[in-house]
């Protein structure tokens, strides 16, 4: 005979038993498990490997610019449909989507704003709004911003979060990768400076035209960065790839980029970099 009787009916039932949706985030680097409170508290930055989680365009600015300084530009331009595009839904439906998502016309918010009370022309690519891919409105306000801030003599600061070209404007969408890059040619020409920072992830012809022509090529920890995926590479040269291909990490040893910066130290280090210049 026991000496104490367990009361099966005093215990919750656990098919019954309901925890709160989104208290829990998978980390996209080590796959552990974040609380996302946590999250929130060290700026979206994995506690355990030190990976970088995309953020928004709010928060991206908040954390850069001073407070109130950032004045958006370009905000009438909007995207059109020009081969009535249309996959598992219209083109014009998924742009709607999006904007009511985000906010946001498209996948770009340019603007001036002041960093340590310097003036500067931000552009932020919205990874929120269909990946951050590059359409022509994306080629169109970065081009804009490019000539403003050359006719201003400011520098561009320019920070970088996109799957690639968006396939819905084909041939549309390739021509941007020209335009931009001439846009910072003629900038650069002219003694511009710009500042290209590379955010997880950063991808096809972005990392093929705009991404890679600053002056200053700077990446977060972690970040995911090349034109094709690693998986592609790999079944295209059937080989295996090295150890943290493609990451931030790896590209700064075979001197890709400049420098790795943590997300806490950036706004410091660009104000170091502005002084400088």
């Amino acid at each position: 005979m026991p000496w104490f009787k367990k009361e099966t009916h005093l215990l919750p039932d656990p098919r019954k038993v309901k925890f709160p949706e989104g208290l829990w985030v998978k980390c996209n680097n080590c796959r552990g498990i974040i609380y996302r409170k946590e999250l929130i508290r060290s700026a979206k930055v994995c506690p355990k490997c030190d990976y970088h989680f995309p953020i928004s365009v709010n928060e991206r600015l908040a954390m850069v610019a001073d407070e109130g300084s950032f004045s958006e530009w370009e905000t009438a331009i909007t995207p059109l449909d020009p081969l009535k595009f249309k996959d598992g839904q219209r083109y014009t439906d998924r742009l709607k989507r999006n904007k009511e998502k985000t906010g946001y016309p498209d996948a770009l918010v340019l603007g001036e704003g002041k960093i340590a009370g310097r003036p500067v022309v931000l552009a932020v690519q919205n990874f929120s709004f269909m990946a951050g891919s590059m359409g022509s409105v994306v080629g169109e306000k970065l081009a804009r911003g490019i000539e403003r801030a050359k006719e201003k003599k400011l520098p561009l600061i320019l920070f970088c979060a996109s799957g690639g070209a968006r396939m819905q404007e084909g041939v549309l969408s390739l021509m941007q990768m020209a335009k931009t890059s001439a846009a910072i040619a003629r900038f650069q020409a002219e003694r511009g400076l710009l500042i290209s920072i590379l955010t997880d992830p950063t991808f096809g012809g972005v990392t093929a035209s705009f991404a890679m022509l600053g002056d200053i090529i700077m990446a977060e920890p972690k970040s995911l960065i090349g034109f094709a995926g690693p998986r592609v590479i790999q079944q295209t040269i059937k080989e295996k790839l090295p150890k943290g291909f493609q990451r931030a990490e790896f590209l700064l040893e075979h001197g890709m980029i400049d420098m790795v910066v943590a997300r806490s130290a950036m706004r410091a280090t660009l104000i170091q970099l502005l002084s400088f210049f």
